[in-house]
């Protein structure tokens, strides 16, 4: 059981520390020369930027709204948004990473934790899709506060009661929502092939529910390998004792603290 505290422990503060203590949903810097996208892509992104203003601006995110047209194979294009979308939860997705760890820590059976995943993933792939075709829109400045609100109320709800609440799914569905709306913003910043829209959406949704599957993965690996699951079956006070409540109460400090952080960033 220490051992699975301190790997938490550490866990946590990795994030704290990468977040740079303010927001934990950064720009993505996808054509740094570490991010492995597509250097053809990078340079028609870099051509259209110099260019006269050929985009128009975009009242969803504040930012332009780029669409590419590149004549390249489209498996090509299916694997380059799969990592994209792998990239932005691990390790770019920091609160998604810990809204997922709070669903995590809420489930006592795996029937549960498929229940909360289900949810969030029908959710968030809706409005992915919506967004990114331009038939919703919601600024970021509205949608940010609101994922670190979510974070903060998952969590918090855990410390409240014991074994999941029967109405999880369904808060866990409406905040799904706007964590989409997080994912469009991040696809629509790096720019779409005109040509392979759905591919390259489909592709990226992937490649988000990868990188979810791979953090329960770990923690489920973490409970494995520190021998705790049975006492954890056995003994459930206990784990919610020392598992649940306190790194329950560590992510909703997070959650919080982005929370306030990205209100007072509107002011």
């Amino acid at each position: 059981m220490t051992r699975l505290y301190a790997f938490f422990a550490f866990a946590l503060a990795a994030v704290l520390l990468f977040s740079g203590l303010a927001s934990a949903h950064p720009a993505d810097e996808f054509c740094g020369p570490d991010s492995g996208l597509d250097p053809e892509l990078c340079r028609a992104l870099s051509e259209m930027d110099q260019a006269a203003p050929i985009a128009q601006p975009s009242e969803q995110y504040g930012n332009s709204e780029v669409k590419v047209s590149l004549d390249r194979p489209m498996m090509e294009t299916v694997w380059l948004y799969v990592k994209l979308g792998f990239v932005h939860i691990l390790p770019a997705g920091y609160d998604h990473i810990l809204f997922v760890l709070a669903l995590f820590l809420a489930a006592t059976t795996l029937r549960q934790l498929i229940w909360q995943i289900s949810a969030f993933t029908l959710a968030h792939t809706i409005t992915l899709g919506l967004a990114t075709m331009g038939t919703i829109s919601a600024p970021a400045a509205i949608v940010e506060p609101l994922i670190a609100l979510s974070i903060a109320f998952v969590a918090i709800e855990n410390l409240l009661f014991p074994s999941m609440p029967k109405w999880r799914p369904l808060v866990v569905f409406g905040f799904g929502l706007f964590h989409g709306l997080g994912f469009a913003g991040v696809l629509k910043e790096l720019g779409l092939v005109k040509e392979q829209l759905l591919p390259s959406l489909i592709s990226f949704n992937v490649g988000v529910e990868l990188g979810q599957i791979t953090i329960i993965s770990l923690a489920a690996c973490a409970v494995f390998a520190t021998g705790f699951v049975r006492p954890a079956i056995k003994e459930p006070a206990l784990h919610r004792r020392f598992i649940v409540i306190p790194f329950s109460l560590i992510i909703a400090g997070f959650g919080l603290f982005w929370f306030i952080s990205r209100l007072i960033g509107l002011l």
